[in-house]
């Protein structure tokens, strides 16, 4: 497990939706004792740009500047807490913050990236129909899309397609009907029915042996709350049936925690305005501090 302390960046950014409600996540989390739970430092919010109800012309992307020009700021916030020893725990927000967390590791050296989605996020701006970032994330980071939001700093790709792993996804009718990019062939694809046929910790332990390959410098752990089972996280903007229990995601994370590779993490998607009992917030935190909490200093 991790040994470093945790400490919590807040980016409650929806740059990436058309959307809003997430921006609220972070509040709920530390509402629900998140940061006690795992003994974390409250390491600041981040205050995000206004939003822009139109796509940027240039790359059909909402927000395509703002977004440029918000992730190093991020990426600064999680860079801090790295120079202090500490293991960045980054509530957002929407999926477009992966940009900030991937830049803040990419100026460091090279960085493997698990990326637990419900979803692959690999659409390109031509057939998202709603010009949402967070639907483009993966594919932004790992070096696929409109240079402004691809080449940050100049530091493209912020990933390397094969030091990626897309875990769990499960929107394969989704990227079909709309006509979603194909993930590259060099990026490791376990889908939810390939984790679930191999068993979650199989499956994990898989996807975590290619992030430990020595030429990398450790990994991050994205996670989007609409991986789970929509039976138990409904409070989540894309609705997909199916998806991993409880047990399930503990297990993943437990297993790359215990690497000792992981190096940080950050949750997205989870909307406090659809959570009509608050069971999927409590869940959700439950499960990071199970996770978490047991490598908490």
């Amino acid at each position: 497990m991790p040994t470093l302390p945790y400490a919590i960046v807040e980016a409650p950014s929806t740059l990436g939706l058309a959307t809003g409600g997430v921006e609220h996540l972070s509040d709920r989390l530390m509402d629900l004792g998140l940061a006690e739970r795992i003994q974390a430092r409250r390491a600041g919010r981040l205050v995000v740009p206004p939003k822009d109800p139109a796509p940027d012309p240039e790359t059909g992307t909402l927000n395509a500047k703002a977004i440029a020009a918000w992730s190093p700021k991020l990426a600064d916030a999680v860079e801090a807490v790295l120079d202090a020893g500490e293991f960045p725990v980054v509530l957002g927000g929407d999926c477009t913050i992966l940009l900030g967390s991937m830049l803040a590791l990419r100026r460091r050296g090279r960085y493997g990236l698990l990326f637990i989605d419900g979803n692959a996020d690999f659409f390109q701006p031509e057939a998202e129909p709603n010009g949402e970032g967070a639907s483009m994330d993966l594919a932004f980071v790992t070096g696929y899309g409109p240079s402004l939001l691809t080449d940050i700093e100049g530091r493209r790709p912020l990933v390397r397609p094969e030091d990626a792993v897309a875990f769990a996804y499960r929107d394969h009718e989704d990227q079909e009907e709309y006509g979603s990019r194909p993930l590259p062939e060099e990026l490791k694809a376990l889908d939810l029915p390939a984790v679930r046929a191999m068993g979650i910790e199989a499956a994990a332990r898989e996807a975590v042996a290619h992030l430990t390959r020595p030429e990398l410098n450790g990994f991050f752990i994205h996670l989007d709350a609409d991986c789970l089972d929509d039976a138990v996280m409904p409070a989540v903007d894309f609705r997909v049936p199916g998806g991993l229990s409880w047990g399930e995601l503990e297990a993943a994370l437990r297993i790359a925690l215990s690497s000792g590779k992981a190096v940080g993490l950050e949750i997205t998607i989870y909307n406090p305005r659809l959570d009509e009992d608050g069971s999927a917030g409590r869940g959700l935190t439950d499960v990071l501090a199970a996770a978490l909490g047991t490598a908490a200093r």
